[in-house]
């Protein structure tokens, strides 16, 4: 053990590691100075009314997986990764968010996108409704229903709209317009008989009925809008792609039955023609790119399918017609995935991509009247250590062996999940597999078939008007109040006056004037 502390040593002491601008004391003490003087101007608070909003939510993004797509994404470009930033990163206002659903420790999607979105904390497993809905209990719901950002939103006369790399019917994005006992009812073919008897209604069935006029819904769930075994578009021959759909309805049919004829409304599949659209003659848009989830970023066909990058793109194009603002939710949802299958190298380039996302958002809007929040619903049992020095790659090994069973390992591990093995009695030797390739599954400390959720804290990244107001520790179901806060929508609007102001900013200077006089 000694020899290898020494060696370890040798490795984080050896002068190549290190920048050559990073050996001169100077370098840390204006990079420090210069961070100090950003924090001074943000003494000057910007306290504009919030006329567009943007969630940006990493599901599954804890810390660690923050921390871990900044090195990525500084490797990627050919740098070390440490010094890196990601566009989150260049956020003024950090916060915490408690994560716990009010049933469970350790939070699941359902429950968390209920306490974000709607403002009220909720049982896990369920979308849009109170604690006083118990799972897979339909005839809990009556009543129970809790709305939405984004119905404050719409009912504020903004346009609105929903990107996800998941289905449009999954956790994340149907707590914004539906409200189930079960996250997993997406169409009638999931749900039990007295549900159905009971008349709860699916989720996709909600997504064309509870808010007819949602301007961008872009993401996947094909097989959730068609008839049960009617033939995808994409995959005619796949059985495993076919409709769900048990009342035989054409839900892509309904959806753009139920628009004015005096607008217009486009479906499209394909990512050639969701880049071909005119939008300044587009009123509503629905973009289904898969008939499940769509494909993880590194796997993308990108002749078939958007980015996450190119979605948003096109959503905020649309939405920024609308001269009142818009609310716009954008989920990186295949984080959580990647997570769950163990495979971090997907789950890290999705938390990149949705970074990437963020970036192109910066640029299409501006701080002065849009309010950016980026956080996520809940982490997982993902970390990576193992005294790896500077520029390790971030899927590479640890510089050192297991001082018990005498093995390499690498930098990454799961807490738990399906990347325990054990070969011959004893741990996988990992130098023996591809642990660089995009499907590894890292090692883990108790053998499941899906790695879980963690239960602490996440952070929230805000910038824009009253994103000061995300600070500390709060509850997860602060940040929806805070926002409409912001924009002045929803029902705590008592600080707004006509013109639309926070009623303070206004009497500010007849305030000081009156104090001076007296």
């Amino acid at each position: 053990m000694k020899a290898l502390l020494l060696v370890l040593l040798a490795q984080l002491c050896s002068p190549s590691l290190v920048p050559e601008r990073e050996k001169d004391p100077e370098y840390w003490r204006g990079q420090a100075q210069e961070t100090l003087r950003a924090a001074l101007r943000l003494q000057r608070l910007n306290q504009n009314v919030a006329k567009n909003l943007i969630l940006f939510l990493g599901d599954g993004m804890g810390v660690s997986t923050v921390t871990a797509a900044r090195i990525l994404k500084g490797q990627l470009q050919n740098r070390k990764g440490e010094e890196s930033l990601l566009e989150m990163d260049k956020f003024p206002y950090v916060a915490l968010a408690k994560t716990y659903n009010t049933n469970a420790q350790v939070p699941d999607s359902a429950g968390t996108a209920t306490a974000y979105l709607c403002g009220v904390k909720a049982n896990e497993g369920t979308v849009g409704v109170s604690a006083g809905v118990t799972r897979d209990r339909c005839n809990t719901t009556k009543g129970q229903e809790v709305t939405s950002i984004l119905r404050w939103a719409k009912d504020g006369g903004k346009a609105v709209g929903i990107v996800t790399t998941t289905r449009v019917t999954h956790a994340t994005p149907s707590a914004a317009y539906a409200h189930s006992a079960n996250r997993d009812w997406y169409s009638d073919g999931e749900m039990p008989p007295d549900a159905l008897e009971g008349g709860c209604k699916d989720i996709a069935r909600q997504l064309v009925e509870n808010i007819p006029d949602i301007e961008v819904i872009l993401g996947g769930g094909r097989k959730y809008m068609f008839p049960k075994n009617a033939s995808d578009v994409e995959y005619p021959h796949e059985d495993k792609h076919r409709g769900t759909r048990l009342d035989r309805r054409d839900l892509v049919q309904a959806w753009h039955d139920a628009k004015p004829p005096s607008k217009v409304a486009k479906y499209v599949w394909h990512r050639r023609d969701l880049l071909a659209l005119n939008l300044s003659r587009v009123d509503f848009l629905l973009g289904l790119f898969e008939p499940g989830d769509m494909v993880y970023e590194l796997d993308r066909n990108n002749e078939t399918d958007p980015s996450l990058t190119e979605m948003v793109a096109v959503a905020i194009r649309m939405l920024q017609k609308n001269p009142r603002g818009f609310f716009l939710l954008v989920e990186g949802g295949r984080i959580d995935h990647g997570h769950h299958e163990g495979k971090a190298k997907q789950a890290l380039h999705e938390a990149v991509e949705l970074d990437r996302a963020i970036g192109l958002a910066a640029r299409l809007t501006s701080p002065q009247d849009t309010l950016s929040v980026v956080t996520a619903d809940h982490s997982h049992v993902f970390t990576f250590g193992g005294y790896t020095p500077r520029g390790n790659p971030i899927f590479g090994l640890a510089p050192m062996q297991s001082d018990v069973d005498r093995k390499p390992f690498t930098s990454i591990l799961y807490g738990n999940g399906p990347g325990y093995k054990i070969v011959a009695g004893e741990r996988e030797n990992v130098s023996a597999v591809d642990f660089a390739h995009a499907n590894y599954q890292a090692q883990s400390a108790v053998p499941l078939r899906q790695e879980t959720h963690g239960g602490e804290d996440v952070a929230v990244f805000a910038r824009g008007p009253m994103a000061h107001l995300l600070h500390g520790v709060h509850e997860q179901n602060y940040i929806p109040h805070a926002m409409a806060y912001a924009a002045c929508i929803g029902s705590n609007r008592a600080h707004c006056n006509a013109a639309g102001r926070p009623a303070a900013t206004v009497l500010l200077p007849f305030l000081a004037l009156f104090f001076l006089l007296c």
